[in-house]
């Protein structure tokens, strides 16, 4: 009898700590969506200290947000750091890869951002992302001079976020790059319907025009 009661107690126990557990993750997430990114870095830390070898789960949680709040913060050599770390654990987790990319992407370092970019293409393609996966792909070829590459990159973000109207203006900045004078103004003019204040779309036109 006392063993039973001993079990109980365990389970109860275990239980309890694992809400409490989650509820810190919440949290994280939480003050991250409040805007609270300094915050929310703060108490994923605190999580991923407290972890064992096993709950790899929860820890790939935390190493998210983690990424996100850094990465907010224009951090993003922590975010690299952090990430690095997070894919010895679970080396496939499409939310790591898209932050490390997202984080190579602003330091510059377009090779790596796009490999990261690739594998998340390749591992989630329907993934919440991967719109703006595509987008983050077409503005580094943009700045590599690819600017074919990057047509194909923005076409298929308009094509799955077909109201961002700034990722259309750039279409027609990659368009114009490439010299492909009509489908530019037709990306220009698409972006214009859904902002019609755009000054760099409009800029753009423009430019075609005058040309």
């Amino acid at each position: 009898m006392k063993t039973k009661k001993f079990y109980i107690s365990l389970i109860l126990s275990l239980s309890f700590l694992s809400q409490m557990a989650a509820q810190e993750k919440i949290d994280a997430l939480k003050l991250y969506r409040q805007g609270a990114y300094e915050e929310s870095v703060e108490v994923c830390l605190n999580e991923l200290s407290a972890y064992d070898d096993s709950q790899i789960i929860p820890r790939m949680d935390s190493y998210t947000v983690l990424g996100w709040g850094l990465i907010r913060l224009g951090r993003y050599e922590e975010a690299v750091r952090y990430g690095e770390d997070a894919l010895k654990w679970s080396r496939y987790d499409t939310r790591i890869i898209e932050n490390l990319g997202e984080a190579h992407y602003y330091l510059g370092n377009h090779e790596k951002g796009l490999d990261y970019f690739q594998q998340y293409v390749s591992l989630n393609p329907t993934g919440d992302r991967i719109g703006q996966v595509y987008y983050y792909m077409g503005e580094t070829y943009i700045r590599m001079g690819l600017y074919n590459h990057a047509d194909i990159a923005l076409s298929t973000a308009v094509y799955h976020v077909p109201s961002a109207a700034r990722w259309w203006s750039r279409l027609g900045y990659a368009r114009e790059g490439a010299e492909k004078v009509k489908t530019a103004e037709l990306a220009y003019n698409q972006a214009l319907i859904l902002q019609s204040t755009l000054e760099e779309a409009r800029k753009g036109l423009e430019r075609i025009r005058q040309n």
